[in-house]
Order: C-alpha cells, then sequence, then structure tokens
C-alpha cells in the first residue's frame, strides 16, 4: 500500500520562505521583517514515499516542518496559536529553480509546484509527542548523504508567529498546511541539484 499526504485535500497551503537565519544568509539575502508569504497549489501534494519526477535540471530540495490547522481560526494571538494547531508532519518544499527564478519577480508558487513537489508525511503527529513542539529536530538527506540538520527553535517566525500573522489576514481553516520553511542546506546554495534516481529522504530528531 503506497501512503498518501497524511492531509488529502487541504482548502489553503501556505508556504513561508527565508524562515531560517542560515538559510536567508546562504541565499545572500537579509532575514525578513514579516514572513515571506507563498501557496503551494494543492496539486503538488503527494505522499512520503511517491516518486518525484523531475521538472529540469535544477530541481532543489527543501525538508520542512509543516504545521496543520485543527480549527477555524481568526485574529489568533501568539499565547493562543498552538490550540488551533491539529499537529506536525514533515514535508518537502521541492522547487524548480529554473522556473522559480526565470524572470523578476520570482514565481515561488509556480516553480514549487509541479506534480509531486509537496510530499507530505508519513504522519500527523499531535503536539503531545513532542517534549517541545518549539524546537523540533528536522533534516534531510541525498543518496545518504545529510545535506541539511536543523530545529524549528532557529525558526525566524515561530509556529505560533505564523499562526498568528497568517490569521490576521486569512481565516485559517481545518486541515490547512503552514510549509514553514527550511534551513540552511540547499541544492542551489553549492550548486548542486537532485538527478534521476537519487533517495530524497528526510526525518525528525
Amino acid at each position: 500500500v503506497e501512503l498518501g499526504p497524511p492531509v488529502p485535500d487541504p482548502r489553503q497551503v501556505f508556504a513561508i520562505g527565508l524562515n531560517y537565519g542560515g538559510h536567508a544568509d546562504e541565499s545572500g539575502l537579509p532575514r525578513p521583517s514579516s514572513p515571506m508569504v507563498f501557496t503551494k497549489f494543492t496539486s503538488c501534494l503527494a505522499g512520503p514515499t511517491a516518486d518525484l519526477p523531475l521538472s529540469g535540471p535544477a530541481v532543489d530540495w527543501e525538508v520542512e516542518l509543516v504545521a496543520v490547522v485543527g480549527r477555524t481560526a481568526r485574529h489568533v494571538t501568539v499565547d493562543d496559536a498552538w490550540s488551533a494547531v491539529a499537529g506536525l508532519t514533515l514535508g518537502q518544499d521541492v522547487s524548480d529553480r529554473i522556473v522559480q527564478f526565470t524572470d523578476e519577480p520570482a514565481q515561488f508558487s509556480l516553480g514549487k509546484s509541479f506534480p509531486g513537489y509537496g510530499p507530505v508525511g508519513p504522519a500527523l503527529v499531535s503536539l503531545d509527542a513532542f517534549a517541545d513542539p518549539d524546537d523540533v529536530g528536522l533534516w534531510c538527506e541525498v543518496d545518504g548523504d545529510r545535506v541539511q540538520d536543523g530545529r524549528s527553535s532557529d525558526l525566524i517566525f515561530s509556529v505560533p508567529a505564523l499562526v498568528a500573522h497568517l490569521s490576521s489576514i486569512c481565516t485559517l481553516l481545518p486541515g490547512d498546511l503552514i510549509f514553514t520553511g527550511t534551513p540552511s542546506g540547499v541544492g542551489v546554495a553549492s550548486g548542486r541539484f537532485l538527478a534521476p534516481g537519487q533517495l530524497l529522504r528526510v526525518g525528525l530528531g
């Protein structure tokens, strides 16, 4: 049986750019003063073991902690934000860097929404399973080579801060996904990209 995404049909998928200091630094960009928000279209979502069809020669990895909204939320405060989160899962914000940066302004949503470019899972984990949901380790490997290794405590804008910010503008709905950003170690920083036949793995801890 092939697993699908643990939230199969979210109505909204938010994603946050440059949300780890190290990733902003490796990108040569200043740290943002407010969350940099874009969307991944829902047609890109896939399960954790799905094949990843490469759209070109510059497809990049971005491991991300993904927060899943648990209730309708509007104008949530930072202090109350975790109560609006059903749980956490892992995802990849896979990115075709040629499509993303082909013009100005950049096409973040299109470059990150090819079929299979939003693998999520394998499980939605409730917050009480984490010793500290504000400090979750996450990593990414390409063919066994550890290319990313970070902790969500290094987020510029924490999960509660993101929920508060997004809910101040949009109504968040049960099952919505928030890709919270990626730590340093993405391929574009070193000119290394995914090749056919490689194994892309992510994990917690």
